[in-house]
């Protein structure tokens, strides 16, 4: 039996009998044995420890016993999040490895496997989440699920291209600058950036104190939104994390977006990548299935946007440098030439200008109100182009890949964004539509993103790699 496409339809299956999870992890091991060593998705496998859960849901469904909401779903783990079973490594040889032993895992990996998730292992991260891929460390370089010769993205590199080549069904992300989105949109999956604070960061490796966001990968807007059910709530070990009564977000997807206002920006005026020529058929193509399910779309401009990109790159860079600055002077060889180069830079700037930024971000936050005042939703392109090749990721000037990037805006204001794929790029390649809402309404942006899949099936395309397994 193939893997079945999505979180829900699996959980259906394993509940009715249909499908056990036993052969579901077994699938999605198989899949890992035919292309792991191609795309680089694991760090450490699960794999005997993954069975036995496995097994054991089967007696528990077997005995008519009651099962978590993700009974036998298989989730792979970015490495900079902590979990009770293998290392964390935040795939550094300069991280202290004593920072993850303890027999203990992260708030949202203890949530989800005691929902019944079952973890296959710890994938590939950007070094400490920013630093791109230096093949000269002892790490795999993770590559893109639709074409091996291309990048799969970051930072959550592994959790995107491991749930597009079917290694598994849903993933644990981080976005600080778009390392959800970004992933998922190149590996043609589905990523959301939870509001701000909605999701507890604690026992996880920080990238930007202020700018973390923890949250779940997987196939479609409602596999998302199951995974979110599970890991929202409050942690006191982590100071940013929001005091919110629970959200049945599953419920929240209708299929309908009758009443609802949809602002529109193309953000063409942003695109200084370049715009893939497949590019805007597609996009516009997406606003019409949102127009389709009862959505009234409107033209807006997203106030401050590149400012407000300006402004991220400086408080997530700053904060890093803050975590790392002792570190970087006494192992500034460990570290990979990215990363290192990216962090450093930063001690040019100075503490006003750290200032000046959360000054910018307080004026982006006031004007995105203003607009959701008019709108329900925002949408706009993920990115305008997909996927580069691995041959042109620089090892000396770290930026260069992310000319035109349109997602740090987001995190800059911490409202839930979520990533959905519209089709393949002129190149074969996944692009994307992001979908923003306001803050804590989560649940909008996952019903307008479900509505939308629920018209369209990109989110469901497999990757030639697949036929290889």
């Amino acid at each position: 039996m193939s893997t079945p496409f999505t979180i829900n339809d699996a959980v259906l299956a394993i509940r009715s009998g249909t499908l056990t999870a036993e052969s579901l992890v077994r699938q999605c091991i198989d899949n890992a044995d035919a292309l792991d060593e191609k795309l680089g998705v694991f760090l450490t496998r699960y794999t005997e420890s993954a069975l036995e859960t496995a097994r054991s849901v089967d007696r528990a469904v077997a005995e008519g016993r009651e099962v978590g909401p993700l009974a036998g779903i298989p989730i792979g783990i970015k490495d900079i999040i902590h979990d009770a079973e293998g290392p964390t490594t935040a795939q550094s040889v300069a991280f202290d490895p004593a920072w993850g032993e303890g027999d203990w895992d992260a708030p949202v990996v203890e949530r989800l496997r005691n929902a019944g998730g079952v973890m296959m292992g710890k994938v590939t991260t950007m070094e400490f989440a920013i630093g791109n891929p230096d093949p000269r460390k002892p790490f795999p370089v993770p590559a893109l699920a639709w074409d091996a010769e291309r990048w799969a993205g970051g930072s959550s590199s592994g959790s995107g291209s491991g749930v597009a080549a079917e290694m598994f069904l849903g993933a644990l992300g981080t976005d600080t600058s778009g390392s959800i989105r970004v992933p998922a949109a190149w590996n043609g999956v589905t990523g959301l950036k939870p509001t701000f604070g909605l999701v507890p960061k604690s026992g996880i490796v920080p990238l930007g104190f202020t700018n973390d966001h923890p949250g779940p990968m997987a196939r479609s807007a409602a596999d998302c939104a199951l995974m979110l059910s599970v890991m929202a709530g409050h942690d006191a070990g982590d100071p940013y994390s929001a005091r919110r009564d629970p959200v049945d977000y599953p419920r929240a997807l209708t299929g309908s977006l009758a009443g609802l206002r949809i602002g529109v920006d193309r953000l063409d005026r942003a695109a200084a990548g370049g715009i893939d020529p497949a590019q805007p058929a597609l996009f516009d193509g997406a606003l019409e299935a949102l127009r389709a399910a009862g959505a009234d779309l409107v033209e807006v401009t997203l106030p401050l946007f590149d400012e407000g990109a300006v402004a991220n790159l400086i408080i997530m860079l700053s904060e890093a440098l803050a975590y790392h600055r002792d570190n970087l002077l006494k192992r500034w060889t460990d570290y990979g030439q990215p990363t290192r180069l990216m962090i450093a830079a930063v001690d040019a700037l100075s503490g006003a200008d750290y200032v000046q930024a959360q000054r910018v971000r307080q004026l982006a936050r006031e004007g995105i109100a203003r607009v959701f005042a008019d709108v329900d939703v925002l949408v706009c392109p993920t990115w305008h182009v997909g996927a580069p090749k691995l041959a042109d990721v620089s090892l000396l000037d770290p930026l260069e890949v992310y000319a035109g990037i349109l997602t740090p805006y987001w995190d800059l204001l911490g409202v839930p964004t979520l990533a959905v794929p519209i089709g393949l790029s002129s190149v074969r390649t996944p692009l994307s539509m992001s979908i923003a809402a306001p803050w804590w309404r989560d649940d909008l942006a996952l019903r307008t993103g479900d509505a939308f899949q629920r018209r369209t099936a990109f989110h469901l395309a497999r990757t030639p790699l697949l036929s290889l397994a």
